[in-house]
């Protein structure tokens, strides 16, 4: 701020001397010479030094602007990821993104504009009245205001319809990168349905939409800047006429025009700045609109006050009378109860939209049931702490995920400080240490985006050994082969056989066959629990557990003939 004072003082002095500059050479006599030489030289050295002070004072704000950045895009990054699934589910990542990227660049803009352009011209506006009052009277004074005030009144009118316009064409620009992102994460489908022309279309016709938005809002900035200038040029006009008609009168001087002049053309710089500052601020605050907006979302699922964390001695998990719904309307869990005793290998099974992988979510607690409790080694999880809780469980999904990074970085993510003998030893385990060794660049080989370029057992592999870095207690396997071939399959199930060992397990199964030999098998209907017991005695009682055993028998028979 000192710096901005000094600049501004500097500014608001150069007009004196130009004015003296220009009497002296007004005035026949030699040595007026040296004196408006003197004054000339001053005037340069005003304008180096006004530069020179505004260039300190941007070197001594960089770091501020750069950390309020930095600061904010951490905080709303943090705080995405405490969101609930519910929420990451039901959003477009580009537009999140892309919300997160505006918001977080503009906060940098508007606190230069606002502390660097408003707060001086304000004082500018403010000395430069007191200036003309004693050397012209309230004529030009009010002339000064009356166009000050006509000029912010109609930028303002024109600013807000623009900004209607540009809200248009940023979600016009966040539905082509929405498209576009969209359309590449799914490579592969496009490519099974040979549909890179639609794709093409889709994203043309978004791109288009904004192009023509885009159109219309510089058109619209056309128009503003004209305005301003049409405003400023006639009081600049109408001052420098009046000190033309007040020089032929005898009472100012040849200096006094370039003395209104320097001073009209040095308070028109902010004032049209003005105007580009007012658009800047309110599209910053447009952009910044929908980062709040993320900022105020309220977490589904938070920690208690004061939660402690959880101590697992023994990984009993217990799920008293739980009624879960993603919907108040439509419950998915209706009053479950069972339990998984510490080290026993419990199967969980039943038809579609039973509620199995519900199950999984619950546990790790992206969400909340409505009713009921769930319990680990006695305690019950909502009370407490998430980053606790989900330490001390793992998980192999059907549908392994992978960073775009290494086959080390990947497998390491398990836990915060794996060193390479850990990360060496779990991918030992999982049984894909001899497939890493034949890689050229082994552990340092790049998987891709989500690990396509790992087939569908390898990404499996590189997910279980990811889950034995963490080295939880308790183990959840969500239909981790349910999408893989039969022989893969077999491979992957004696991994995860192995790796169970000594863990509480909780397996969600698909393919009945995968789970036979679990110590417990918990069949799922309609939300509650239909049937319990080991493989042999539930065939036994002929119930959904049989019928299902039955019925993908058969459809097993069907494709080896057909394959026969």
């Amino acid at each position: 701020m000192g710096f901005v004072l000094a600049a501004k003082a500097v500014t608001l002095a150069l007009p004196f001397a130009y004015k003296n500059a220009v009497d002296a050479m007004s005035t026949p006599a030699n040595e007026a010479a040296m004196v408006a030489m003197a004054f000339v030289l001053a005037y340069a050295l005003g304008r180096f030094t006004g530069v020179a002070f505004d260039n300190f004072r941007n070197i001594v704000f960089e770091r501020v602007g750069q950390e309020a950045t930095r600061s904010l895009a951490e905080d709303v990054f943090a705080r995405l990821h405490r969101l609930s699934l519910r929420f990451h589910l039901s959003r477009r990542t580009g537009e999140v993104t892309k919300v997160i990227e505006r918001g977080t660049k503009s906060i940098d803009t508007m606190l230069y504009f606002l502390l660097f352009n408003v707060a001086p011209t304000t004082i500018e506006l403010a000395a430069v009245a007191v200036i003309f009052y004693l050397h012209f009277g309230w004529g030009l004074v009010l002339a000064t205001a009356l166009t000050v005030a006509i000029y912010m009144f109609a930028t303002r009118k024109i600013t807000l319809w623009r900004a209607h316009l540009r809200r248009q064409m940023n979600d016009l620009d966040g539905q082509a990168l929405s498209r576009a992102v969209d359309s590449l994460l799914n490579y592969e489908t496009v490519k099974y349905f040979g549909a890179e022309q639609r794709e093409t279309q889709r994203y043309g016709q978004a791109a288009r939409a904004y192009a023509d938005a885009a159109v219309k809002s510089e058109n619209s900035l056309g128009l503003l800047n004209i305005s301003q200038a049409l405003i400023m040029n006639l009081l600049m006009g109408g001052a420098m006429a009046y000190t033309v008609w007040g020089w032929s009168k005898g009472q100012l001087t040849t200096g006094d025009l370039v003395f209104v002049n320097t001073y009209l053309t040095q308070l028109f710089r902010p004032l049209d700045m003005l105007g580009m500052v007012y658009r800047t601020v309110h599209q910053g605050m447009i952009d910044m609109a929908a980062m709040f907006r993320l900022i105020d979302t309220e977490a589904e699922v938070l920690d208690a006050p004061d939660a402690p964390a959880l101590v697992v001695n023994r990984p009993h998990i217990t799920f008293d009378h739980v009624q879960f719904g993603y919907e108040p309307d439509r419950m998915i869990l209706k009053g479950l109860s069972f339990e998984v005793p510490a080290g026993a290998n419990v199967a969980i099974v039943g038809p579609s939209g039973a509620g199995k992988s519900t199950i999984a979510r619950l546990l790790f607690r992206f969400y909340d049931p409505q009713v009921g409790r769930i319990l680990i080694d006695g305690q019950d999880i909502a009370k407490v702490t998430q980053a606790s809780l989900r330490a001390a469980i793992g998980i192999v999904p059907q549908d392994s995920v992978l960073f775009n990074d290494t086959i080390g970085y990947n497998i390491a993510y398990g836990h915060d400080n794996a060193d390479i003998a850990r990360v060496v030893a779990a991918s030992r385990d999982a049984a894909i240490q001899p497939f890493i060794e034949k890689l050229p660049q082994g552990f340092d080989t790049e998987v891709g985006e989500r690990g396509l370029k790992l087939s569908g057992g390898e990404k499996q592999r590189v997910a279980i050994a990811r889950t034995l870095v963490k080295d939880p207690p308790i183990l959840v396997l969500d239909e981790a082969t349910s999408a893989l071939d039969s022989r893969t399959e077999q491979d992957i199930l004696s991994t995860l056989k192995r790796v169970a060992k000594h863990r509480t397990t909780i397996a969600i199964a698909h393919r009945l066959s995968t789970i036979a030999d679990a110590d417990r098998i918990l069949v799922l209907d309609n939300g509650q629990l239909a049937e319990a017991g080991r493989h042999n005695d539930l065939l036994a009682r002929r119930g959904l557990y049989a019928e299902m055993w039955a019925r993908q028998a058969s459809e097993q028979e069907k494709e080896v003939e057909a394959a026969e």
